[in-house]
């Protein structure tokens, strides 16, 4: 059975009604799931970058181990060396003995000289290690806390909202396809999620501006359906507002 205009207004603006209860719970949660997430990642990317400093400290404490190693070895290499030297039969070998203890005395310098430098890396790298570990603690922190705020407001809402989106699911098959299209597509570009309004104070209750006359007297009588000229969002009468309410 074909539908009069009156009906369509009515399971539009109950359609509506539903949505608008559903939008309000929602903005309770407000930008918590958001927050959530962003928290989330900045969590995820200092567990991230700890893990690698970690590393990087890890290959420094192992490149000093190998220049103290060769250190031991350079060291050993001067006290076989300086033996030699007391054996050596003639100016020839002196020199290259005496070459091979100054080579090895370098290599020394050169190991403890990269062994400070090091030492340095890995203060540096210690404090900005220490810095993350505190940030990460902070997040956590804020974490949990959005966490659990979000949870409440979640299990205060959560079986309403449940209800609530049942209804709209049930709702929608009693609209036209066209007209469906149509409010989806007016709800999507309004802030505020509304596509059908009622008439307040002689103004769309979506954008405020003045409806004339005539044009209220036309919406009154429900024959068609009439959008707002300025925004777009189909009008409906103030007593169609509180025949919602008393049903």
């Amino acid at each position: 059975m074909e539908q009069t205009v009156e009906q369509k207004l009515k399971a539009l603006y109950e359609l509506q009604t539903i949505h608008t209860k559903i939008d309000r719970i929602r903005q309770v949660r407000g930008e918590l799931p958001m927050e959530v997430a962003d928290l989330e990642d900045d969590v995820a990317g200092l567990e991230t970058r700890i893990q690698k400093i970690k590393f990087e400290l890890d290959d420094v404490e192992d490149e000093i181990v190998t220049r103290k190693n060769l250190i031991k070895d350079a060291q050993a290499n001067i006290k076989k060396y300086e033996t030699q030297l007391n054996e050596v039969k003639n100016n020839r070998e002196y020199d290259a003995i005496s070459k091979e203890i100054e080579i090895q005395g370098l290599d020394i310098q050169v190991s403890e000289k990269k062994i400070r430098e090091f030492g340095f890396e890995i203060a540096s790298k210690t404090q900005v290690y220490e810095k993350a570990l505190a940030d990460l603690e902070a997040r956590k922190s804020d974490l949990d806390a959005k966490k659990d705020e979000l949870g409440t407001i979640t299990a205060e809402t959560e079986k309403e909202e449940t209800e609530l989106t049942a209804q709209a699911e049930k709702a929608m098959p009693n609209i036209e396809e066209r007209l469906l299209t149509a409010y989806t597509r007016l709800r999507q570009n309004a802030k505020n999620g509304l596509a059908v309004v009622t008439i307040q104070r002689d103004s769309c209750s979506g954008c405020f501006n003045q409806i004339p006359p005539q044009r209220q007297s036309d919406i009154r009588q429900r024959k068609k359906i009439i959008v707002c000229e300025h925004c777009g969002r189909i009008l409906v009468d103030e007593q169609m507002a509180l025949e919602a309410e008393t049903v």
